[in-house]
């Protein structure tokens, strides 16, 4: 039997990958199940009691009610979001013979399914890397199941998919950049660093058509839909935000604040704390200017830069918030796999300090979160070294990006670390031509 040699490079290829593809799966399946019983078991007392599950069954579920009648909850202090999450919340309707609590679930690990499978299919096309669907496969469980009792997880996939489908179709990436905003706001960054042209002309105008279409519609499905607004503008500094671990500190040293459940996080009060509060949307703005400078200043775009781009505003955008609730790790590990599955990314090492800010994460919320809560030393120490990570990654990838974008790139911008990873071959990197599976 006579075969033609771009047969057996093929099916030698396949074979190599077939092995990766099914320890994924399974990865995959033994990691959801332990998520699945820790949330099954969410009454031990050692990973937060009832305080995981809760946001569900007693918010989610209860303006359920009020959601399917066409109301958003606008009077609810609690209710921080944009109209879009109305349909999420709803979604659980769609499974008719499960409680509300078990479809909610279900549709989060279909989504998290979905993301997992976009991820394989973009890292498994020649020169690319299936090290994004690794994070976010073994990265996902380290937030225990936390991630099953957000909503977080829609959100990521809709920024994931934004970007996946960018040079296939940069109207799609558009549509579900507008999408993933009307929910959450955060993913309209995943449309930072496209380049100046077609694409990014196609891209923005769909996004903005997309954002006007579904605004209309919810004027009219929903009273009061922009309501969220007045209540984000009315947050504080949540206890796990860097003006929050400033605030913790100096308890110790005699300042007399206190911590209170204010617009569904617990929050500082106190003397001081609008002026911390006003110096971390005055960080906001400068992290807005260096953005806007990159993208004045970027003269060479590889193809893993649109990716990049996003990871780093994002990062820039959560260290400076004055809330960085634990399910925000799930954003960031998202997009960070994103970025794996090119060869040409410059953000293989902070997605590493990602992986390890995720871990840390778990420990602040839920595990000892009542160290944190009461700003104890341990509690102190914690939020020091998981926003000490997410600090080292945002200043890295920002550094990176910058330097892989400038005038004259230089080889070496990477940073010692990639000298211990694979250097793809010269066909293989020249056949990595666009930013999307």
């Amino acid at each position: 039997m006579n075969l033609a040699p771009h047969t057996l490079m093929t099916t030698a290829v396949n074979a190599v990958r077939r092995p990766r593809h099914l320890f994924l799966a399974a990865a995959w399946l033994a990691g959801r199940a332990l998520m699945l019983w820790l949330l099954a078991h969410n009454s031990l007392d050692v990973l937060g009691g009832g305080r995981v599950a809760g946001e569900v069954w007693r918010l989610y579920h209860r303006w359920y009610g009020g959601l399917a009648h066409g109301a958003l909850p606008a009077h609810d202090p609690l209710w921080q979001y944009p109209p879009g999450a109305g349909p999420v919340l709803l979604s659980p309707a769609l499974l008719p013979g499960l409680t509300y609590f078990q479809a909610f679930v279900v549709l989060t690990l279909a989504t998290d399914a979905a993301v997992t499978a976009a991820l394989v299919r973009a890292g498994g096309r020649p020169g690319r890397s299936l090290l994004g669907a690794a994070v976010w496969v073994g990265g996902l469980p380290l937030l225990l199941h936390l991630p099953l009792a957000r909503y977080d997880v829609q959100v990521t996939a809709l920024a994931v998919l934004a970007l996946l489908t960018l040079s296939r179709s940069p109207r799609a990436c558009g549509a579900l950049a507008a999408a993933g905003a009307l929910v959450k706001v955060w993913p309209v960054l995943v449309l930072v660093g496209l380049a100046k042209g077609r694409t990014a002309r196609s891209a923005w105008a769909w996004a903005g058509m997309t954002a006007a279409v579904a605004l209309a519609l919810f004027t009219v499905v929903f009273s009061d839909p922009f309501a969220f607004l007045l209540q984000q503008s009315g947050r504080g500094v949540q206890i796990e935000s860097f003006g929050g671990t400033v605030l913790g500190l100096a308890t110790h040293a005699g300042w007399p604040g206190t911590v209170r459940y204010r617009y569904g996080a617990m929050e500082f009060t106190g003397p001081y704390v609008s002026s911390v509060a006003d110096a971390s949307l005055a960080l906001t703005a400068v992290a807005f200017g260096l953005l806007l400078l990159w993208r004045i200043r970027a003269r060479h775009r590889a193809p893993a830069t649109p990716y990049d781009a996003a990871l780093s505003a994002v990062l820039l955008f959560t260290v400076t918030s004055r809330v960085i609730s634990p399910q925000y790790m799930v954003w960031l590990l998202g997009l960070a796999a994103v970025c794996l599955t090119s060869r040409h990314t410059a953000q293989r090492p902070v997605a590493a300090l990602i992986v390890a800010a995720t871990a840390v994460s778990s420990v602040v919320y839920p595990v000892l979160y009542h160290e944190v809560v009461t700003s104890t030393w341990t509690g102190c120490a914690l939020m020091l070294v998981r926003n000490g990570l997410l600090a080292a990654a945002a200043a890295l990838s920002f550094t990176r990006l910058w330097r892989s974008t400038g005038p004259s790139p230089s080889s070496h911008a990477a940073g010692p670390l990639e000298s211990l990873l694979p250097v793809p071959s010269r066909h293989l990197a020249t056949r990595d031509t666009s930013p999307s599976s």
